[in-house]
């Protein structure tokens, strides 16, 4: 549905956008996810054909972003950062205005606004002036210019941005109810809407590419080995040093931020160190008060592939 190819945009000297590509499949909620100033809304207004791409190329549903770009926004519904509402116009009105000019023909017309204010949640708001709406409904009347004539990709650039939680929480499920009938890119830097929503990723950091796939699969990706969490009484130096003999043990560290004894144990691959860990620690008359494994986070992908910068 999405296929990007070692797309680039370049403003002089400066690199926004650096040979990135990536796939989204139809029906597929892909998170876009970058820290600010990575690249993200660079990268959606060219799939959108706002920004015409240095070098490289992309597709949406099977329509060059260049070649065929008035294909390309015929099949796109695009929700920017500040959602494109006039203050001073109705809700319907409003709506009834984008999906003339997105060419709804007048027999659909009612009945593309109905279900576009239902599935967005603001039907009841039909007659009520944008201006005196909520933020939170502001966006979601965004989201429906975006949604009204009915596009096989929504590209949405940070939709939960300055909402309050319970707001949050409305779009993001309205968001996850979009997937399977629309393709969704959701452009965010907010780490729990990725979570909650996405069952793909992309990962971008200083306009390239710094990870794709799921999160289980970047997990698999990254992780080194095993991490454990021991919480063990006596000597931190003697404790670490004995920890650091046991055959399996790739590294042990102090728990940043936590109380003194204890202690992140990461394995080898494939070694599982569990058992000689606790027969050492008994060996040597030390009490062991907890042992458990941690499993690796959303947070903690992101700042892997983040807290670098990507080489080519």
């Amino acid at each position: 549905m999405i296929e990007v190819s070692e797309l680039s945009k370049h403003y002089g000297d400066v690199v926004a956008v650096e040979n990135i590509s990536f796939k989204a499949e139809k029906g597929v909620i892909l998170g876009f996810l970058g820290p600010n100033g990575a690249g993200k809304t660079t990268t959606m207004r060219m799939l959108t054909c706002y920004l015409p791409p240095s070098h490289g190329e992309a597709k949406v549903a099977g329509f060059d972003i260049v070649e065929e770009s008035m294909e390309v926004r015929k099949r796109i519904g695009y929700l920017p950062e500040q959602p494109p509402v006039y203050h001073d116009m109705t809700v319907g009105s409003y709506l009834r205005f984008v999906a003339k000019i997105k060419g709804v023909p007048g027999p659909r017309l009612n009945s593309r606004l109905d279900d576009t204010m239902e599935k967005t949640g603001i039907a009841h708001h039909r007659d009520t002036v944008i201006g005196h709406l909520s933020k939170g409904y502001r966006q979601r009347v965004g989201l429906a210019q975006a949604l009204v004539h009915e596009p096989e990709v929504l590209i949405l650039d940070e939709p939960t941005v300055g909402l309050d939680p319970k707001q949050i929480i409305e779009i993001r499920e309205v968001i996850k109810e979009l997937g399977g009938d629309h393709t969704v890119i959701l452009s965010t830097h907010i780490l729990p809407e990725v979570s909650m929503t996405c069952g793909q990723l992309v990962i971008i950091n200083n306009g390239r590419i710094a990870g794709e796939g799921t999160p289980e699969s970047l997990m698999a990706q990254l992780k080194e080995g095993e991490v454990l969490r021991a919480h063990i009484d006596g000597p931190a130096a003697v404790v670490r040093e004995m920890i650091a003999k046991i055959d399996g043990v790739l590294d042990v560290s102090q728990e940043p931020g936590s109380e003194e004894g204890i202690f992140l144990v990461t394995s080898l691959p494939g070694q599982d160190v569990r058992d000689a860990l606790t027969r050492q620690v008994v060996e040597d008359g030390f009490s062991l008060r907890e042992l458990r494994p941690l499993d690796m986070t959303l947070e903690d992908i992101f700042l892997s592939l983040t807290s670098e910068e990507v080489t080519a």
